[in-house]
């Protein structure tokens, strides 16, 4: 079975073909980051354009790396929220076409469940049921995830999501956009400890056991400091260990707290800021320490990408019933992924 997976939710294209018995066939993706960097953060408008203009070359390189013609296709996959309303329409109206003109089913993903099912792609792969940590720029959840489609909100940020403070705190430190990577880049030559940053909602969790996040406070205190002295190389590493080091133990805490809650021992960690180094190795020993297990997703499937959406199209398509696509479609740019009950195909 060949599904075409349409990831266009923000600002990278990416496309894949997968299949259950054989794996990932083809992959290819595109960043923007050097569309959106002049001007610190992604303009969606542009983004959109982009999309179009990336997005059928793409499909056609995957397809010739694989060995497939479009007639190939079993079914298509695409992200159909949440994202960027203008950004998801490209994916979702190509996708949708395709799949009408080939008289195969059109399967409309949730970007997040891409995200937390995407570890089931690696080498080691959970067993259902697990927690899961969402943690990229635009959301950072705790989920409890029982099957394809069971997914219970566990905790959820309250304001900035962690990937979005990463970036936040980079250019408070002139690193420039996108400042996730820079940051981490810097932190290694810093010290956590000689500058003292807040952990956020870390009392609360010690008094009732919140799982929730806030990262807003942390991204203010990184200002304060910033301004109470000159930013000279080493105050600039030293402030962005601490943060990350803030960040990482906030992320730490919560997940045990959530798998002690729930009794669960394997924990999944999707999303861009899984990719962070200094959270994989605090996680897996802290986790390893209880008695359970980290499941990470390869690091070329922990930014957005077509693999992740292809895969959960494979895994809806088994879970439910299909139907040849229709010409109508919608997108969702708010999505709640614990709204996700059961399997949720296209509408035919």
């Amino acid at each position: 079975m060949n599904v075409l997976g349409i990831e266009t939710s923000c600002d990278e294209t990416g496309v894949a073909l997968y299949d259950p018995a054989r794996g990932l066939l083809a992959e290819r993706l595109y960043s923007q980051v050097r569309l959106h960097a002049d001007y610190g953060g992604v303009v969606p408008e542009l983004a959109s354009r982009d999309h179009i203009r990336r997005l059928l070359p793409l499909t056609r390189e995957a397809c010739t790396e694989a060995g497939l013609a479009l007639r190939d296709l079993d079914a298509v996959a695409y992200t159909e929220g949440p994202g960027l309303a203008g950004a998801l329409l490209v994916g979702a109206s190509i996708g949708r076409a395709l799949a009408y003109a080939l008289g195969v089913p059109a399967i409309g993903i949730h970007h997040l469940e891409g995200h937390l099912l995407s570890p089931l792609l690696g080498e080691s792969r959970p067993q259902f049921p697990f927690i899961a940590l969402l943690v990229s720029g635009g959301h950072t959840q705790l989920m409890r995830v029982g099957a394809v489609g069971d997914y219970e909100l566990l905790g959820d940020t309250l304001d900035d999501a962690a990937g979005e403070a990463f970036d936040k705190t980079a250019q408070l430190l002139g690193l420039g956009y996108p400042g996730g990577p820079a940051l981490a880049a810097l932190a290694e030559q810093g010290t956590p400890g000689r500058l003292s940053l807040p952990r956020p909602m870390l009392a609360q969790l010690e008094k009732t056991g919140d799982l929730d996040f806030s990262f807003s406070g942390l991204k203010t205190a990184v200002l304060t400091l910033s301004r109470q002295a000159p930013l000279d190389a080493q105050r600039r590493a030293d402030l962005a260990a601490e943060f990350e080091a803030a960040v990482v133990e906030v992320l730490t805490a919560k997940c045990l707290a959530a798998l002690g809650q729930t009794g669960l021992s394997q924990l999944v960690v999707a999303g861009g800021v899984g990719a962070n180094r200094r959270l994989r190795a605090t996680l897996t020993a802290a986790v390893a320490k209880r008695g359970g297990e980290v499941f990470f997703p390869p690091p070329a499937l922990c930014t957005d990408n077509g693999a992740m959406i292809a895969h959960a199209g494979a895994l809806r398509l088994a879970a439910g019933t299909t139907a040849p696509s229709g010409l109508g479609f919608g997108v969702r740019p708010r999505w709640a992924l614990d709204a996700l009950s059961r399997p949720v195909l296209a509408d035919a």
